[in-house]
C-alpha cells in the first residue's frame, strides 16, 4: 500500500497544475493516469488556449514545435452564410497547441517538481474512512493487479468520465450526474488540405441548429494547410450521429476537397455551469469532472488549470491547518466561481438561448447586430450583455414576426446579469448552500423556458 499526501487522480491540465503547485509546496504528491506515460496529453480537443489564463496562472505560454498557431480572433458564420461575426481583441488573443507535447510540458514539469506519476493505472473507486475520503482503489491495465493508495486529500481530474465524483455517497453532497442536455458529444479530425488557408489566424465557427442541434461546427487552422476540424451536438433524445454529420456537411466544404486525414476521434465534453460544491472530505474535484468549462464553445483547458492551481492552494493551506474536512476546503469552491465561475454560469444562461432559437431568428438577429461584435467579446469576458435594441429596430422586428427574439434576449441579458451576481456571491460556508442552489435553479428553470 502507498502513502501520499495528495492524489491526483488523472494527469491532464488541470491534475498537472494540481501536482506541481502541490509538489512545490513540499508535499508528497501522486499523479494517477489510466494512459501510458507516452500518451498523456493526447486528446480529442479543440486545441485552442486564451492567452489569457497562461497570464492568470503565470505559466510560459507554448513555443516551438508545442505552439501550431497564434489565434487573433474568431470570425462567428451565421446559418445562412450571410452574416460574419468577427470578435478580436485582447480578450480572444491565444493559441493552438500540439495538444500532446503541450500535455507532456505539464507532466514534466510536475514530475521535476517532485511529483510522482503512476501511469497505465485505472481508478476503480474512493477510499471513505469515517465520511472522509482516504484514497482510491486502482488497477493496472497492464498486469491486473489491483492495489489501494491512500492519502489525505484525493483529487478528482479525470475529465468528464468523473471516476470518484459519480461514486460519492450522496451523503456528500455533490452532484453525481450530469444531465445529458448539458453535454456536447463531439467528432473531430486534423486534416491536410490542398489549398493555403486564408487568415490562419482566425477560428473558424459555424453555427446551424437543424444542421448542428445545440451546437456548432469548428475549423480551427493549425497552419496554412492544416486544421482541426470538427462539430458537436447536444446529447438531447434522438441527437445524430456527429461522425456522420461531419462527413456530411463539413466534408463536403470546398476547403476539404482532395484532403487528407492526419487524425480523428470522439468525444463528450460537459457545457454548463459549474457543480456545486466541489468539495467534501478529503476530496476536491476539478476540470472536467467539475464542468469547468465555458458552456459555448467547450473550450476547457484554461479553466481547469486555474482550477488545478487553485485546489492546490486550497489543500496546502488544509494541510497546513491538519484538518481535510468540507468546512475547510470549503472556500475552492468560491475561490473558483469568482474567477471564472460566475462567466461561465452567465454563459450557461446564453446557452440555454441559442439552443432553443430558430435558424431564422438567429440569422435575422445577427443580420441587424442586435449584439455588436464588441459587446460579443465582452460577454464571452464575462462582462454584462449588451444589446444594440431601439424603437426603429424593435419596429422592424415587429414587421418580420421576429418579436418573440427581442424578448428571449432582453429576457436572457438579465438572466446572465442575475445568474453572475449570484455565482459571485457563493457561501461561505456549508450552511448557506441550499438556499443559493435553490436560487440557481431557479434561474435555470426560467432560462430553459424561455
Amino acid at each position: 500500500m502507498n502513502k501520499f499526501d495528495v492524489i491526483v487522480v488523472g494527469a491532464g491540465t488541470g491534475g498537472c497544475l494540481t501536482a506541481k503547485t502541490v509538489a512545490k509546496a513540499g508535499l508528497k504528491v501522486c499523479m494517477i493516469d489510466q494512459k501510458p506515460e507516452q500518451k498523456i496529453g493526447d486528446k480529442v480537443c479543440g486545441d485552442a488556449i486564451g492567452k489569457h489564463h497562461f497570464d492568470n496562472i503565470k505559466l510560459a505560454p507554448p513555443s516551438g514545435k508545442e505552439l501550431e498557431q497564434k489565434i487573433d480572433g474568431i470570425k462567428v458564420y451565421s446559418p445562412d452564410m450571410e452574416t460574419i461575426v468577427t470578435v478580436q481583441g485582447e480578450g480572444v488573443h491565444g493559441y493552438l497547441v500540439n495538444r500532446q507535447l503541450f500535455g507532456q510540458r505539464l507532466l514534466k514539469e510536475a514530475k521535476d517538481t517532485g511529483a510522482t506519476l503512476m501511469d497505465s493505472i485505472m481508478v476503480t473507486n474512493p477510499i471513505i474512512n469515517d465520511d472522509f475520503v482516504a484514497g482510491v482503489s486502482v488497477k493496472d491495465t497492464v498486469t491486473g493487479e489491483k492495489n489501494e493508495i491512500r492519502a489525505q486529500v484525493v483529487v478528482d481530474a479525470s475529465g468528464h468520465s468523473a471516476v470518484l465524483r459519480k461514486k460519492l455517497p450522496p451523503e456528500f453532497g455533490i452532484e453525481a450526474e450530469v444531465a445529458d442536455e448539458d453535454v456536447e458529444i463531439c467528432y473531430r479530425e486534423i486534416r491536410e488540405v490542398k489549398e493555403q488557408i486564408s487568415e490562419p489566424g482566425y477560428c473558424k465557427i459555424y453555427l446551424d441548429l437543424q444542421r448542428f442541434p445545440g451546437g456548432y461546427c469548428w475549423i480551427f487552422p493549425k497552419n496554412s494547410n492544416i486544421v482541426n476540424a470538427g462539430l458537436g451536438v447536444a446529447m438531447t433524445k434522438g441527437f445524430p450521429n456527429p461522425k456522420q454529420l461531419y462527413h456530411e456537411y463539413v466534408l463536403s466544404m470546398t476547403l476539404f476537397k482532395d484532403s487528407q486525414l492526419l487524425t480523428g476521434g470522439g468525444g463528450l465534453v460537459p457545457t454548463r455551469r459549474p457543480i456545486s460544491p466541489m468539495v467534501a472530505n478529503g476530496i476536491i474535484i476539478i476540470g472536467d469532472a467539475a464542468c469547468q468549462v465555458n458552456p459555448i464553445h467547450g473550450g476547457g483547458i484554461g479553466s481547469s488549470m486555474m482550477g488545478g492551481v487553485k485546489a492546490a492552494e486550497v489543500i496546502v493551506g488544509a494541510l497546513e491547518k491538519g484538518d481535510v474536512s468540507r468546512e475547510v476546503l470549503w472556500p475552492y469552491t468560491g475561490m473558483f466561481m469568482e474567477f471564472y465561475g460566475a462567466k461561465q454560469a452567465g454563459l450557461d444562461v446564453f446557452r440555454m438561448l441559442l439552443q432553443r432559437l430558430t435558424n431564422k431568428e438567429m440569422n435575422y438577429g445577427m443580420q441587424h447586430h442586435l449584439i455588436t461584435d464588441d459587446d460579443l467579446l465582452k460577454a464571452s469576458m464575462g462582462e454584462d450583455l449588451k444589446l444594440n435594441i431601439t424603437e426603429k429596430t424593435s419596429r422592424l422586428f415587429k414587421g418580420v414576426g421576429c418579436l418573440s427574439l427581442l424578448r428571449k434576449l432582453n429576457t436572457t441579458a438579465k438572466l446572465m446579469t442575475e445568474t453572475k451576481e449570484l455565482h459571485r456571491n457563493y457561501p461561505p460556508s456549508p450552511e448557506g448552500l441550499a438556499e443559493w442552489e435553490e436560487k440557481t435553479r431557479q434561474i435555470v428553470e426560467k432560462a430553459k423556458n424561455m
